[in-house]
Formats: C-alpha cells, structure tokens, sequence
C-alpha cells in the first residue's frame, strides 16, 4: 500500500509510535464477538470494557510474537503528557493462536478517554525467542519503540488502531482535539 493512502501514515501511528515498517502478519482484534478493529473505525468506551479476542496470523508454528496496546494521546490529544499509555502487554504468543496463549505481563485495562478523540493501537512484533519481559513501573509515559529495543524485537510485523472518544460525547463529527 503507498504510503501516502496507509492508514497507519494518515493516523500518525508511523511516526507518533512506531517507524515506518512492512507489514507481514494478520492481526485481527474483535471485541464482543461483533466489534472487529479496522483502522480509523470508531469504538465507544462502552464497546470496549472487556479484553478483546485477538488474533495473530503466521504460518511458522515455531514463531512467537509480542502485543502491545498504548493510547499516544492520554490524557487528552491537545496534551498528551502521558504519551503513550499502556493498556495491555501480552508476549510469547504462539503463532496462528491469539492473545490468550500468551503470557500477559500487564494485563488489560480499557480505554476510558477524559477528552477528545484518542487513538488506540495495537502493535505485533515477532520475538526472536522465547524470553522474560519485565512490567513497567507504570502505564503512563511507556514507550513502544524503547520497549522493543530493550527486548530486541525490531520493526514491527502489524499494527491496528481505532479512534475512541468519551462516552457522553455525542458529536458523530468531534474533530481531534
């Protein structure tokens, strides 16, 4: 896909979170059964309380991948001073499974925007190995690029994201804030 029509350029995931990158794995997220994740769609905090299915792709058993869920825009996108806040971090997924046969090591929390309309993104990265991964001291100020340094993960081999914005916010054309 160009990068010019790429979602993830149009919705500075490229950029904000991660850098430029191939992808090369499915990922689907679904929550509810009927919520499915597509990138730019809009889900409400309500749609979003319980930890969603997720799926990864691949064709190599053997291969085992690393998910991370952040919002760059907390507390709000006009001063994201939280930038990035981490929601979920699942590792050592096998590959064709999902989320669930991985080792959560923070586990989830939804999204719950204070103002204006926040990205929410998934990440995939393949692992080398399998190997320990440390939580963070804290959700707030996580940084997806660093983590995958320190863990030795690379570029990224997928990446989804939705638009979410508080739930008594009824303005179907809010712009970001």
């Amino acid at each position: 896909m160009p990068r010019s029509t790429d979602p993830l350029v149009i919705g500075h995931i490229i950029g904000d979170i991660v850098d430029p990158f191939a992808s090369s794995v499915p990922l689907r997220v679904v929550y509810n059964n009927n919520n499915e994740v597509i990138n730019c769609c809009e889900l409400r905090p309500s749609q979003i309380v319980n930890q969603p299915r997720v799926e990864v792709g691949g064709n190599d058993l053997r291969n085992l991948y690393t998910l991370v869920m952040v919002d760059p825009d907390a507390p709000s996108p006009g001063n994201p001073n939280e930038r990035e806040y981490l929601h979920w971090l699942v590792t050592n997924i096998p590959a064709t499974t999902g989320a669930t046969f991985g080792e959560e090591i923070v586990p989830y929390e939804n999204p719950r925007p204070r103002a204006g309309i926040h990205r929410i993104v998934f990440v995939l990265f393949r692992q080398f190995s399998r190997q320990a991964v440390h939580a963070p001291g804290w959700r707030q100020n996580f940084n997806t690029r660093d983590f995958a340094e320190i863990y030795n993960l690379g570029f990224p081999v997928a990446a989804i994201y939705f638009n979410c914005k508080r739930g008594n916010d009824t303005d179907g054309n809010a712009r970001r804030r």
